[in-house]
């Protein structure tokens, strides 16, 4: 999802909730990072795509800083999922504590950088490493990794491409993080309130309950709802891209959504998935 994509989404879904603004600004930034991994692989050129979302981590101190890598594309094991990484410790939590970008031809052999996490990089074979903090003036909302399976230094050119991918979602994920701060919205008088538009089609259908999902419809609406990407599904529930998008195309038909980030909130607020 991109920035103006993600504003878009928080307008349509501008509510009086304050707890149903958060949940959707949380689904919103899910989004965002998920679609910033998977775009650090197909336009940067890098083999793996990582992005941390701070997080307290579980026997840290109080006001220690940290992050769990919870968005990734590329990688071929699950070692460097869900991983905790707290400020200073390798990469990542280098530019997370110094709040710049920092990256190392080879991250093995790299002296700059703690080595905590070398099993998990060899595991996915990678060496050259670039780190980008998300940062909208003194807040960081993530940092992004872009990881090569060779032996390269990082050019001026690649640098700015991850750069420019890492702006643009920290623009949409501080404008998430806003609006889900916005308190209610004073409520107007009846007679000022605007009659809300109904389309045609629904002028005379009544309102009827929502048909039950299929199983598979809600094996691949519940990988919808974390972000993964049709082949990601696919490849998960051993099913191809075109059944994948048949079954997200009845589910969105059975809930009466129009898009995949309206199809997870409704899920999630439904309890069709948790």
């Amino acid at each position: 999802m991109t920035g103006p994509e993600a504003a878009d989404t928080l307008t349509a879904a501008r509510t009086d909730d304050p707890e149903l603004a958060v949940r959707a600004a949380e689904l919103v930034r899910d989004a965002v990072l998920g679609d910033l991994a998977r775009r650090v692989v197909t336009e940067c050129g890098a083999d793996v795509g990582l992005v941390g979302v701070p997080e307290p981590l579980p026997g840290s101190r109080p006001g220690s800083e940290g992050m769990v890598l919870r968005h990734w594309a590329g990688t071929r094991a699950d070692l460097l999922h869900d991983v905790p990484v707290p400020a200073g410790l390798g990469l990542g939590g280098r530019a997370l504590a110094e709040r710049a970008p920092t990256w190392v031809p080879d991250y093995r052999a790299a002296t700059t950088i703690s080595h905590h996490y070398d099993a998990a990089v060899a595991a996915e074979d990678l060496y050259a490493m670039l780190t980008v903090p998300l940062m909208d003036g003194g807040t960081v909302h993530g940092v992004v990794y872009a990881s090569l399976r060779t032996v390269v230094p990082f050019g001026d050119v690649r640098i700015s491409a991850v750069g420019k991918l890492a702006a643009a979602a920290t623009r949409a994920l501080a404008g998430a993080a806003a609006w889900s701060r916005e308190g209610p919205r004073p409520e107007r008088p009846r007679s000022e309130r605007p009659r809300p538009e109904v389309p045609r089609s629904q002028m005379s259908r009544p309102t009827a309950p929502v048909p039950p999902l299929t199983r598979r419809e809600h094996e691949v609406l519940r990988w919808a709802a974390t972000g993964r990407t049709n082949p990601e599904i696919a490849a998960q529930l051993g099913l191809t891209c075109n059944t994948v998008t048949g079954y997200l195309k009845s589910a969105m038909h059975k809930l009466g959504v129009r898009n995949r980030t309206e199809l997870a909130l409704t899920a999630k607020e439904s309890g069709l998935v948790s």
